[in-house]
């Protein structure tokens, strides 16, 4: 039986992800689930009835459920702004899957229309929410790495060719917004904007290594300047065969000291300047050399803990009327960063500077 306290949440889109939305929001402080929608009354009635919540069809309807105050949108990427646009006029906080939208246009609507009506944006990336992820900023803002040298995010992941068979969405520019860095690599990309800053400048290339009838890539490789002056790089894929996943890795080294960060642990912790905590973090964030990458190989292999943390953070946001750590401006960093390496790919690996004024003509990758 869900519980009812604190603010009423639905969620739009009952396809796989909506079951770890339930199943955080559930487990959550301030929240409870209130109603789902979906097109699909199966995938609706199915959701309600595992979290005992109420089932629509009808978006109108949905949205004036008695309650109903944030609305989680978890349909696929390129049809996120109308429900968004809806949601916020009719005065309903949002927090939206990963990536906001697809191109910078869409997710700036959504921007400007919570802006207009009052209403928070919050984007899901719960990965920031790891206690490693802490660990490593505080390491990084505390100046312990020294003059920030190179910076690094490695997605070396798989994907069937079921996986992409089973929805004409995936690997479509349209609703997809892109292919392994759009949709999987994302949440790494974001971590390595949040630790290591802005992006100056990529060039890259990217390709169809394996997959067919996708648009999009899933294979990847950008060069980066970050503003700073370091430089670094982004591997993204979903063409790395492994039968357990290998984990993402973001690796950040300086004069001073190095880090690499792998999923929720750490392989390298070493700062000329040593002190006495760094045993206990060592030890506690210890990796295994064996361990299996979260979401690396199977989607549906990912604990539903860091959703949880990134849900309560946007409720505290609500009751303490600040913005939410993830609000609509800062998930936007990471879109744009990933449109910038493909309008490079697609020009041949041309180097293209940021801040991108306008969302790239999109070609298919060969």
């Amino acid at each position: 039986m869900a519980k009812k306290g604190g603010y009423g949440i639905g969620i739009v889109g009952c396809g796989m992800i909506a079951d770890f939305h339930a199943r955080a929001i559930e487990g959550m402080k301030g929240g409870h689930l209130a109603c789902v929608f979906s097109r699909s009354k199966a995938n609706a009635d199915r959701v309600a009835k595992a979290f005992d919540c109420a089932s629509y069809q009808n978006y109108k309807a949905f949205l004036d459920h008695p309650g109903l105050d944030i609305v989680v949108i978890a349909t696929p990427s390129g049809a996120h702004l109308e429900p968004c646009l809806q949601a916020a006029k009719a005065g309903k906080h949002i927090i939206c899957e990963k990536p906001l939208e697809v191109t910078l246009e869409r997710v700036d609507r959504m921007i400007q229309a919570c802006d207009q009506n009052g209403v928070m944006l919050a984007g899901i990336f719960p990965r920031r929410f790891n206690e490693a992820t802490t660990v490593f900023k505080r390491a990084v803002d505390s100046g312990r790495l020294g003059k920030i040298t190179l910076a690094d995010a490695y997605i070396k992941w798989y994907r069937t060719q079921d996986y992409y068979d089973s929805g004409d969405w995936r690997g479509t520019w349209m609703l997809d917004g892109g292919g392994a860095l759009m949709n999987q690599s994302i949440h790494t990309i974001d971590l390595l904007y949040y630790l290591a800053g802005e992006v100056a400048s990529v060039c890259a290339y990217a390709d169809r290594a394996i997959h067919e009838g996708i648009e999009t890539e899933d294979n990847a490789v950008a060069i980066v300047k970050f503003t700073s002056g370091a430089l670094g790089v982004i591997e993204g894929s979903t063409s790395c065969f492994s039968p357990t996943g290998h984990p993402a890795e973001v690796h950040i080294c300086g004069g001073d000291g190095s880090i690499f960060m792998r999923d929720n642990s750490f392989t390298v912790w070493d700062f000329k300047k040593k002190k006495p905590a760094d045993k206990k973090i060592i030890k506690k964030f210890r990796a295994d050399p064996g361990e299996a990458g979260a979401g690396a190989a199977d989607p549906s292999a990912i604990d539903f803990s860091g959703h949880q943390k990134n849900f309560e953070d946007a409720v505290r946001s609500l009751k303490g009327g600040n913005k939410p750590f993830i609000d609509g401006r800062e998930a936007r960093k990471s879109i744009e960063i990933i449109l910038a390496i493909y309008r490079s790919a697609l020009t041949g690996g041309k180097p293209v500077r940021l801040p991108l004024k306008r969302t790239p003509v999109r070609r298919n990758f060969s």
